[in-house]
């Protein structure tokens, strides 16, 4: 069947906040074969969807006669943590030379959000036909790989017996290291502090990303020039050397690598001239600085559950005046909030079933306050099917309850954090629970949340606050700790920043994908910083 798709409208607007580029690898099994002569031709198309049409991205090359092509041709993409990105990969059988698809035979298409394919590393799925049926028993495979040499060089050096050249005193030394530049001349990549007054220095040990350093090539030559520092900016030339990361990974802790410092206008002038003295490396680590993608493509899932704001002051829920009143498009302010941030988190968990949790409500039968109910009204079982399960559990409990109060945030961040102590038992970076709060005013038990808030830092676990209707959300601000540390009332500081507050009437006239990227966008941030700070690495991950 010929297939035909939309002309092209501008590409898609690249977001800010752009965590990196991922490559997909393609591979097609038991296409159809739609040639009589011989096997079908296939090629891959990528498409994403922006705003609301499928706009194509890059194309593989064709695999002539063959139903199970393994494309060499890879797919790059921005990753952007905090968007829906939505892709659909269409095969084709090549039947002319012609770049229009209508001009080939569809093969059967598999679409899904980039999300879905980082969080599982590899997905295998039937392809589709375009009336939603199976394309024969045609699959398609893909894989993902960031695409970044995430390696970190840390390097200690020091120094022994290097030439005098302060005439009334010892040199102060510092050193530059240079790579070889395209254009073939040397660029500075590093250089050291100054160690002042010694011909025996000891630098600090420094960490640059091995890119920099030598462009993830460990035979590539560098220079490392030695000076003694002049205030004036003339610095003296003491010597030089060169010699590359593979050779300087050879220093051991017990056994440093030394090297010569050479000045080559003294060694042209002096017969007997051996060096300016030597540069010692006492150690030299290559490691990984693992991002967010390293974390999930590691297996690293992401667990999210809903807090719910159920005080007396959003009004009745049958007064259309009312936070929780349904309007006739089926949707409120919490149940935006809860679309906007859980259809993004929710391909970050294999089995999709989220805690969803209220507060500040009387429940029957005996009306008394709880301040963290299970609102699908299963205490043991307060899981819901994804997102589509949370709204569901939401609408359905409403009539049930009476709205009191107070506004306790305390025991909904407690009853995450004690899930989140357990995944610290594992000692391994499995699991990293957000807690999302929808709210619509002052907190009332702000000390014991300070002190919640305080304690949660030091776990995998990252609370996102969105503050619904017009009230005054200063406090909200304060547990927001932006720009300073927030600390609990017996002054305990805590270990990280990891609320993120949004009022929700900031976003009220923007694309729904605005509040997303806003309550998301630090995540990535604070995942790394907590695993990295436990010295965990992603579980699946090779060595450096």
């Amino acid at each position: 069947m010929a297939y035909t798709v939309p002309p092209a409208p501008a590409g898609p607007v690249p977001s800010q906040y752009c965590v990196c580029k991922v490559e997909l690898s393609i591979c097609g099994q038991n296409l159809l074969d739609r040639d009589v002569t011989s096997k079908s031709d296939p090629f891959c198309v990528l498409f994403m969807e922006v705003n609301g049409k499928w706009v194509e991205l890059d194309r593989t090359e064709t695999a002539v006669n063959n139903l199970n092509p393994a494309f060499a041709k890879k797919f790059v993409i921005d990753y952007h943590f905090e968007e829906v990105q939505k892709l659909k990969f269409a095969l084709f059988d090549q039947d002319k030379s012609s770049m229009q698809l209508y001009e080939h035979d569809f093969l059967g298409e598999f679409s899904c959000t980039l999300g879905m394919i980082v969080s599982s590393k590899k997905i295998t799925r039937a392809l589709l036909l375009g009336n939603g049926k199976p394309a024969g028993k045609g699959m398609i495979t893909i894989a993902a790989q960031e695409l970044s040499d995430n390696r970190v060089i840390t390097l200690s050096m020091a120094g022994r017996k290097l030439d005098k050249k302060d005439l009334f005193g010892k040199s102060d030394p510092f050193l530059e290291f240079y790579k070889p530049g395209d254009d073939g001349k040397w660029m500075l990549v590093h250089r050291t502090e100054v160690i002042k007054y010694t011909l025996d220095p000891v630098w600090k040990p420094f960490t640059v990303p091995l890119v920099s350093l030598c462009d993830g090539d460990v035979e590539k030559l560098i220079k490392v020039m030695c000076y003694d520092y002049d205030s004036d900016g003339g610095h003296d030339f003491i010597g030089e050397f060169q010699t590359s990361v593979a050779k300087m990974c050879e220093a051991q802790d017990a056994s440093p690598l030394e090297l010569e410092c050479i000045n080559p206008k003294k060694q042209k002038k002096k017969k007997n001239y051996k060096n300016s003295g030597i540069i010692i490396v006492k150690s030299c680590k290559i490691t990984r600085d693992f991002s967010f993608l390293d974390y999930i493509l590691g297996g690293c899932q992401l667990m999210f559950t809903v807090g719910i704001d159920f005080t007396a002051s959003n009004g009745n829920p049958r007064d259309p005046s009312s936070l929780h009143y349904i309007n006739p498009m089926g949707t409120n302010e919490y149940l935006s909030a809860i679309w906007a941030v859980g259809q993004i988190i929710q391909d970050y968990d294999s089995d999709k079933m989220f805690p969803a949790l209220g507060f500040g409500a009387q429940l029957p039968p005996d009306w008394k306050v709880s301040h963290e109910f299970a609102i699908n009204f299963n205490p043991t079982n307060p899981f819901c099917s994804g997102v589509e399960g949370i709204v569901q559990a939401y609408s359905a409990c409403l009539p049930h309850i009476r709205f009191y109060g107070p506004t306790n945030f305390s025991p909904i961040v407690n009853h995450v954090a004690r899930f989140a102590a357990q995944a610290t038992q594992q000692q391994a970076a499995s699991q990293y629970f957000i807690l999302l709060i929808i709210t619509d005013g002052v907190i009332s038990d702000m000390e014991e949340t300070r002190q919640a808030v305080v304690q949660a830092s030091k776990l995998p676990m990252s609370i996102i606050i969105v503050g619904v209707g017009n009230a005054d959300f200063a406090a909200m601000e304060f547990l927001d700790g932006d720009g300073r540390v927030l600390r609990s009332a017996s002054g305990e500081e805590a270990a990280r920043d990891i609320v993120q507050f949004v009022p929700f009437r900031d976003f009220r006239n923007a694309p729904k994908e605005t509040l997303a990227k806003a309550v998301l966008a630090e995540l990535p941030q604070q995942v790394v910083q907590y695993f990295k700070h436990q010295n965990l690495p992603p579980i699946h991950s090779e060595p450096a």
